[in-house]
């Protein structure tokens, strides 16, 4: 494997185990529901992620993959896959997309970067672009699970134990104070350094 594919598997691997972490230990209610004004919801973004990952890099070059049912339903351009039906399980929709996943990574494992294949608009596209495609919608879409995250449980950060996103609810208060304007800048450095490393 080049060094170039290598790295830009490794930094997809990393962003799609992130959104898994995401949704890890929540009910299926909490998976569902929409955070925002539009309706962003954490398993939403995995079934979209799901047909963004198998289609760009399975289906455009022609691998195998299953092709997840709200694919072949009109509704889909009108946002389907931005949301679970009453019908569909969550658990499935997540499995679904480890799936991709692995499919995704096993067709950059085995294929050319500069491979040809073909975009569902009928265009010709690299296996490169696909992979940069992939990756920007995936690097996006996880920053959005990240503030729902946040929202639905008060879960941060990027993993377990992610050290650029602590834990305190102290640190967490002081940090909101520094941000409106409620302690000043020299009241909230000597709280910062004070901390222990």
């Amino acid at each position: 494997m080049t060094p170039e594919k290598a790295q830009l598997l490794k930094q997809l691997t990393d962003v799609q185990q992130s959104l898994l972490w995401k949704v890890e230990g929540l009910s299926d209610d909490q998976l569902r529901r929409p955070m925002t004004p539009t309706g962003t919801n954490l398993i939403g973004i995995v079934k979209h992620l799901t047909s963004i990952t198998g289609g760009y890099l399975c289906a455009a070059f022609g691998r195998d993959r299953v092709v997840p049912p709200h694919e072949h339903d009109e509704e889909l351009f009108f946002g389907l896959d931005m949301w679970a039906t009453p019908e569909e399980s969550t658990d499935e929709l997540v499995a679904a997309y480890r799936q991709a996943c692995a499919d995704g990574a096993r067709a950059v494992e085995e294929l050319d970067l500069d491979t040809v294949g073909t975009h569902h608009t009928g265009s010709a596209v690299t296996l490169r672009e696909m992979l940069l495609t992939v990756l920007l919608d995936t690097t996006r879409h996880a920053g959005h699970a990240d503030v729902v995250r946040e929202l639905t449980d008060g879960r941060v950060g990027s993993r377990p134990n992610d050290p650029m996103s602590p834990d305190d609810p102290e640190y967490l208060r002081m940090f909101r104070a520094r941000i409106t304007g409620e302690i000043d800048r020299e009241t909230w450095m000597a709280y910062a350094k004070s901390r222990p490393n």
